[in-house]
């Protein structure tokens, strides 16, 4: 007898299946729960391609192996046969009628993890193996997996060019200081020079190389040469923080633009924020609408309103301007030449304007040192977008474009210019007036589902003492 080609429970559910009522059809997929008697049992499938599962109803009396019935618990993985029906119960339209259940993976209900209801997310981050089999992290590796997707496309249909940049790196990007190191040599007896200091010379790579902090300066070569280009990958910080917005390894969007100036950035990045959230609202709605009710009740209000307003754009010096007359009682004290704060940036956004807002030419002190500087020599053409709940959601900048002065810049904040000698030279040989900004894809993922920890939006996180998974 031919064997049934599996049906993805999300087809099942979500397209017209009118043609297969009555036709005996096979499922695969996780019991998520199990009731019944004697005489009849109800088994909720899913296989993972949809928040809803599909109901197996399973004449008790007609499967001779009571054994099997009885393995057939939350958690176990199944397949099964059975005739597609118009369903009589509320919440489904459809169900399948077992005629054969073949069992491939038991879950012992004493000691599966996920057998009762209710776990909280902390513990689940404690079975991070486990925990894409709930609800809550089904739908949002689906909606990351929608998002990436959603990434690539745009940027594809806008005629941006994939650049896979470095992860390892002989430069620090932003000046922070805080990467992993990448090494071969015996740490317990390395070799050392007349100083004192390791030899990295004796290295796998002839020089001290550490994991990527950003891919944008190596981005900003291929803007020079295909004029659009965008960075999508890993990227690590080896900060010693446990807050809820903070990883060791996540995601960064990165594109880069030749003939861009800051406007053209700006544009930019507005339409590219409300294409990506536009994308989830019109292809994931399931699950955000599940996401919502559970975890945030203003989801879909704040997606909305982040499509529907145009962005408010103004100065950083405008902005304390609106925030030391605001009246407000901030935690952290305004002034010029500060750096804003989560708690600045989401007043401008939710109170003052009440639409996303985005800020340019920031003092140039707080700011890196590839930022083009304005005819002023005290701000420099830098750009942040400001999202309710979230604050400052994408970073970016004109880049400077000139040599003496991004060189003066590198030896005012104190960079090695053996590090970076690759990137002026750039400068050197056929500049061009570019720009970019860099996208967290955790923290907009943070935006887009309601969580509140970045730890339940990356399906293994790592952070400080953590890396089980």
């Amino acid at each position: 007898m031919e064997e049934l080609k599996r049906q993805r429970v999300f087809n099942l559910l979500k397209s017209d299946v009118s043609h297969l009522i009555g036709q005996k059809i096979n499922v695969k997929g996780w019991v998520r729960t199990k009731r019944g008697n004697k005489n009849v049992n109800f088994i909720a499938l899913n296989d993972g391609s949809i928040i809803h599962n599909i109901q197996i109803v399973v004449d008790v009396q007609a499967f001779n192996n009571d054994d099997l019935l009885k393995n057939v618990t939350t958690g176990s993985c199944i397949s099964v046969d059975g005739l597609l029906v118009e369903s009589q119960g509320q919440g489904q339209n459809i169900e399948i009628h077992a005629s054969e259940i073949a069992l491939y993976g038991s879950a012992d209900p004493d000691k599966y993890p996920l057998q009762k209801k209710g776990h909280t997310l902390e513990f689940l981050r404690e079975i991070a193996h486990l925990r894409p089999r709930t609800n809550t992290f089904g739908a949002i590796f689906r909606i990351r997996h929608a998002l990436a997707f959603a990434i690539h496309k745009y940027f594809n249909d806008i005629g941006f060019y994939y650049l896979h940049t470095p992860i390892i790196t002989g430069s620090d990007a932003e000046g922070a200081g805080a990467m992993f190191r990448v090494t071969t040599l015996d740490m317990q007896n390395p070799p050392r020079k007349e100083d004192g200091g390791i030899d990295y010379s004796e290295d796998f790579f002839g020089k001290e190389t550490n994991l990527t902090v950003s891919g944008q300066l190596e981005g900003e070569l291929g803007a020079l040469a295909l004029s659009n280009i965008y960075t999508f990958g890993p990227t690590f910080r080896a900060e010693n923080s446990n807050t809820t917005r903070h990883l060791a390894e996540f995601w960064m969007i990165e594109p880069e633009m030749a003939f861009y100036d800051i406007k053209d950035n700006m544009d930019l990045a507005e339409d590219f924020l409300k294409y990506l959230i536009g994308y989830l609202l019109e292809n994931c709605s399931d699950d955000l609408e599940f996401l919502q009710k559970m975890y945030d009740k203003e989801l879909l209000d704040r997606l909305n309103f982040v499509v529907e307003n145009k962005f408010e754009r103004l100065s950083y010096t405008e902005a304390i301007e609106i925030l030391l007359a605001s009246g407000q009682q901030f935690e952290f004290p305004v002034s010029w030449g500060v750096d804003l704060q989560a708690e600045h940036e989401r007043y401008l956004v939710e109170k003052h304007f009440k639409k996303p807002v985005i800020l340019t030419n920031y003092p140039k002190e707080i700011k890196a040192f590839y930022m083009k500087i304005n005819d002023d020599n005290k701000t420099v053409r830098a750009m942040d977008v400001l999202f309710p709940k979230i604050g400052e959601i994408i970073g970016g900048s004109q880049r400077e474009e000139n040599y003496d002065k991004l060189f003066g810049r590198i030896k005012e904040m104190g960079i090695h210019e053996e590090d970076v000698w690759w990137y002026l030279e750039t400068r050197k040989y056929g500049t061009a007036p570019h720009s970019g900004f860099g996208l967290g894809f955790e923290r907009l993922m943070l935006f887009v589902t309601g969580m509140g920890n970045i730890r339940d939006v990356i399906p293994f996180p790592r952070t400080p003492q953590n890396a089980e998974f």
